[in-house]
């Protein structure tokens, strides 16, 4: 019975060593096969002639040739394939059109076209020259480049253009060997569990399960959220109306020149409040202090003389 718990507990730490590791990426390296040649015959004594020493050479070589013939054998048959790159695209536009509401419609219209869809829209319902839109596509990367040129020319004029792209191979490729190493150290404890004597070992094994499972659920979702980032493109694009007013990020200078930016900024700010704050006082002093006035003189008239002070008595000394 000793004997059994030990082994038992001896396989569940293997296997929490093995989710430990599973943390840090997936284990092995690939290996290269290597053709050996066999061992030439050693010599024999020094009696041998020449002519046994030459048999002996010609029949090393012919050893040799189908193991290099072997080697080459292996080394075309490896393929060696290009990984491929997963990156992120996203861009953000922003389009002058003549006609916001028809501009929106003809954008849609170019991304369906290319194989994407619209994920988020935001319009601001005022007149039509001052109207604008926010839309949020998602387009395949394969077309992204051709529907953002599309954009930029059918819709009216392009104001501004950013683009960014992010390469998330190796964190890709990592999430994907830590989700095969969980899920195979998941399938060593389940495999244990069916091997549990005891209610201890039985909960012990339950529970490390349990949180393991979290942690797998954790790099599903990873690499659900990756697949989809990589997956389409998201380009960002802004339509405004004729007048609309776009504003443009500015570059502020760094150093005393940029503070004295800023504060100068923040000066004509505060000048401004407290002028507006004034206007809004302004009719109403006019009109509460007279009456304030007024009513401080009518209280005082109307209170009674006080009545001097009698002086004080002189004591005799």
């Amino acid at each position: 019975m000793f004997m059994e718990r030990f082994r038992f507990g001896v396989a569940l730490t293997a296997a929490c060593a093995v989710l430990v590791l599973s943390g840090c990426g997936g284990s092995g390296s690939p290996t290269e096969d290597r053709a050996i040649a066999p061992a030439a015959a050693p010599e024999a004594a020094s009696g041998q002639s020449s002519d046994s020493k030459a048999a002996q050479d010609s029949a090393s070589t012919a050893q040799r040739q189908p193991a290099a013939k072997s080697a080459e054998n292996i080394a075309s048959n490896v393929k060696v394939t290009q990984e491929d790159r997963q990156v992120i695209y996203t861009a953000s536009m922003t389009v002058r059109a003549k006609e916001v509401t028809g501009a929106a419609l003809q954008a849609k219209q170019i991304v369906t076209a290319a194989g994407g869809y619209l994920s988020k829209e935001e319009s601001n319902s005022a007149e039509g020259s001052e109207a604008s839109a926010m839309l949020e596509f998602k387009i395949p990367p394969a077309r992204y480049g051709e529907v953002v040129n599309a954009l930029g020319k059918n819709l009216g004029k392009q104001l501004s253009l950013q683009q960014g792209t992010q390469d998330v191979t190796l964190q890709v490729a990592d999430v994907n060997s830590r989700l095969k190493s969980a899920q195979q150290a998941l399938d060593s404890l389940r495999t244990l569990l069916k091997k549990a004597d005891t209610i201890g070992q039985v909960l012990q094994v339950e529970r490390e399960i349990s949180g393991r499972e979290a942690d797998l659920e954790s790099l599903q979702a990873q690499q659900k959220e990756l697949a989809t980032q990589v997956g389409m493109a998201t380009l960002s694009l802004r339509l405004v109306g004729p007048v609309a007013v776009v504003e443009e990020p500015s570059e502020e200078p760094a150093g005393f020149l940029g503070g004295l930016k800023s504060g100068w900024a923040a000066l004509v700010g505060f000048v401004q409040v407290a002028l507006t704050v004034v206007g809004v006082l302004l009719p109403w002093l006019i009109v509460a202090v007279p009456l304030t006035v007024l009513t401080v003189f009518l209280v005082r008239r109307r209170r009674p003389a006080r009545p001097a002070p009698a002086p004080a008595e002189t004591q005799a000394s």
